[in-house]
């Protein structure tokens, strides 16, 4: 009784994800799919048996904080997915900017089962190789590049985790300046801005200020303030000598592929400087190579470099990993016992991202991000609608923004074959893997044309 409940919310919710007719036209599967006896197309993958178990499953045994489209995948290649029905999707997501080296990347199994045969697990009770391996790797390869003079990391298992500890870590440098201890001093205040991300745990949820996420758990952490990203004249009054941080993604990724001036990281450096605040830069989506250079900032001038850095998501290419980059400004100021993790820097994560990072920061790699990312822009530009109002990019983060909201796009492309996400403001966010080709860009492109059309012809057709 209770399956054939479940079944009948599985397909009621089904039925909302559906968009259009069965007479959409989808791509037809791909030859290693077509090997399998498949016959489904994309646009009837939520008549599938086996899809529709997977979800029932997941109605009556998790928590349902997401709102997932009909589709549940079993394995990957390189820049594509494939579904429990083996049909092939091309993947311009990579894991919400995780899988910079593509799914089922070789090396990665390999550094995975290698290091698993050894030990995977120590707690930080104890030294573990692979991580001490992997801070030097970091904190030499971000000053050789030029970058800020990183000194010491943290490791952490998530960048919700990072931002946590960067944000304790000024609280208490503030503490230390000061002088004054908890209850005393009155530079506790955190700045973050507009449309910013940086996650959902309270304090990460405190300076993400989106009513949406933040409105159903107040009150949140005391002491954070929302300024507008990217205006320079309001700095000085949202930065005071109240505050001990500011934290600021160089490149907004879930507000809509937002990238900052120089004059506005400039003049955030300054101000921090000014009023003794720590100036934390949020690249967990934006850097790692994926602007073309090792750290987003990269992009901008010198005087553009920060006190704290937090760094996750392609860091090993889909195992769960965090890290704060710090200089000797916060490092002398944090003792033993002042943070703690019991999974952070273990040995199977840090083995991971050290293969991963050996890979990224060559000038090769980032330099073919930068041709790719012109590539996969230019083949944006091309692009002609009435619906759509910017394009933005930087490498390999790009963004699309439409006169409307543009979530039915995102089902019409994945009934085609593709996978892409939204962000804030009306817009697509595209964050493919980092050694994507330009054939499999145009491959995208040309589905992404199809699906637009189709867009058109409900939009303008419902407007009319």
């Amino acid at each position: 009784m209770l399956r054939h409940s479940l079944l009948r919310t599985s397909r009621a919710l089904l039925a909302q994800h559906r968009l259009g007719t069965a007479a959409v036209a989808c791509r037809s599967l791909s030859t290693k799919a077509a090997a399998h006896g498949h016959a489904l197309s994309h646009a009837d993958v939520d008549a599938d048996p086996k899809t529709l178990d997977i979800i029932d499953k997941h109605a009556k045994y998790t928590l349902q904080t997401y709102g997932r489209p009909p589709v549940a995948f079993t394995h990957g290649k390189g820049s594509y997915l494939y579904d429990v029905g083996h049909r092939e999707y091309l993947d311009f997501t990579a894991g919400i900017a995780v899988n910079a080296l593509g799914h089922s990347d070789p090396e990665v199994a390999r550094v995975l089962f290698d290091q698993a045969k050894q030990v995977v697990h120590l707690s930080n009770l104890y030294y573990n190789v692979p991580a001490g391996e992997l801070a030097e790797q970091l904190i030499e390869g971000t000053v050789a590049s030029g970058s800020f003079k990183a000194t010491k990391i943290f490791f952490s298992n998530s960048g919700t985790e990072a931002n946590e500890g960067a944000l304790k870590f000024a609280r208490k440098v503030a503490k230390v300046i000061t002088g004054q201890q908890a209850g005393e001093s009155k530079k506790f205040g955190v700045v973050s801005f507009n449309n910013g991300f940086h996650g959902r745990s309270m304090g990460a949820l405190s300076a993400t200020p989106n009513p949406k996420y933040q409105k159903p758990f107040w009150p949140l952490v005391p002491g954070f303030v929302h300024a507008p990203y990217n205006d320079v004249a309001a700095v000085d009054q949202y930065v005071t000598e109240e505050t001990c941080a500011v934290i600021v993604e160089p490149i907004q990724g879930e507000g809509g592929i937002n990238v900052a001036t120089e004059a506005f990281l400039k003049k955030l450096r300054a101000r921090c400087d000014q009023v003794g605040a720590m100036l934390i830069y949020d690249e967990i989506q934006c850097g790692l190579g994926r602007t073309g250079k090792l750290w987003a900032h990269q992009n901008f001038s010198a005087d553009c470099v920060p006190d704290m850095l937090t760094m996750a998501k392609p860091l090993a290419n889909g195992f769960p990993i965090g890290a704060i980059m710090i200089t000797d400004k916060v490092a002398e100021k944090i003792v033993i016992g002042d943070h703690g993790t019991t999974f952070g820097g273990n040995p199977l994560g840090c083995a991971v991202a050290s293969s991963v990072f050996r890979r990224i920061n060559t000038p090769e790699f980032l330099d073919n991000v930068c041709k790719t990312g012109d590539h996969f822009r230019e083949q944006l530009d091309s692009i002609s609608s009435p619906l759509i109002k910017d394009v933005r990019s930087k490498g390999l983060i790009l963004g699309m923004e439409f006169k409307v909201d543009p979530a039915p796009l995102v089902a019409l492309a994945r009934e085609r074959g593709l996978l892409i996400i939204t962000a804030a403001n009306n817009t697509i966010r595209f964050v493919p893997p980092l050694n994507i080709s330009k054939a499999e860009i145009d491959q995208g492109i040309n589905i992404l044309k199809e699906a637009i059309v189709a867009f058109e012809d409900r939009t303008l057709n419902v407007e009319a």
